[in-house]
Formats: C-alpha cells, sequence, structure tokens
C-alpha cells in the first residue's frame, strides 16, 4: 500500500460508502484500499436505466469532494464496477 499525505481525519473507506449512500440511496457499496487508492463495487436498482459511463459518473460525483486538492483522502479509484442487483 503506498502512502498520500492528507488532511483527512477519520476512516476513508467509510467516508466514501457513506458519500456514495447519500447520493444513491439503494445502494449496497464495497470498499477497499487505502494510502489514497481504493476500488469501489456499487449495486443499485438506480444503475438501471444508465450505461456505465453514467452509472459511473454517478459515483464519481458522489465522492467529488473527497478526491479535490493535493491533500485529497483519495488521490485514485483504481477500479469502480456498478451494477444492478442480480
Amino acid at each position: 500500500m503506498s502512502t498520500h499525505l492528507t488532511t483527512f481525519e477519520g476512516s476513508v473507506i467509510d467516508a466514501i460508502r457513506e458519500a456514495i449512500t447519500t447520493k444513491i440511496r439503494d445502494a449496497n457499496v464495497e470498499v477497499t484500499g487505502g494510502g489514497g487508492h481504493f476500488s469501489i463495487v456499487v449495486v443499485s436498482t438506480e444503475f438501471g436505466d444508465k450505461n456505465m459511463l453514467e452509472s459511473q459518473r454517478l459515483v464519481y460525483g458522489a465522492i467529488a469532494h473527497l478526491m479535490k486538492g493535493d491533500m485529497a483522502p483519495v488521490h485514485a479509484v483504481d477500479s469502480l464496477v456498478t451494477r444492478v442487483p442480480s
């Protein structure tokens, strides 16, 4: 795991999960990683009428505030998977 300097206090994984579930109400969110690099899987019925790019934009929009600035807690999303429940 790499080191990423940030002024963020608390659990970044929890902050990512909370930001996504606030924006996408029925989302089931799995976040792994650390050191500024994260992998995210989001399952939601809200993706049912959207293509992959539209679904990913929803997720990135939800966490954009965690990616802004030089000391942002999220430096990169290494993997983002969005899908509807099976």
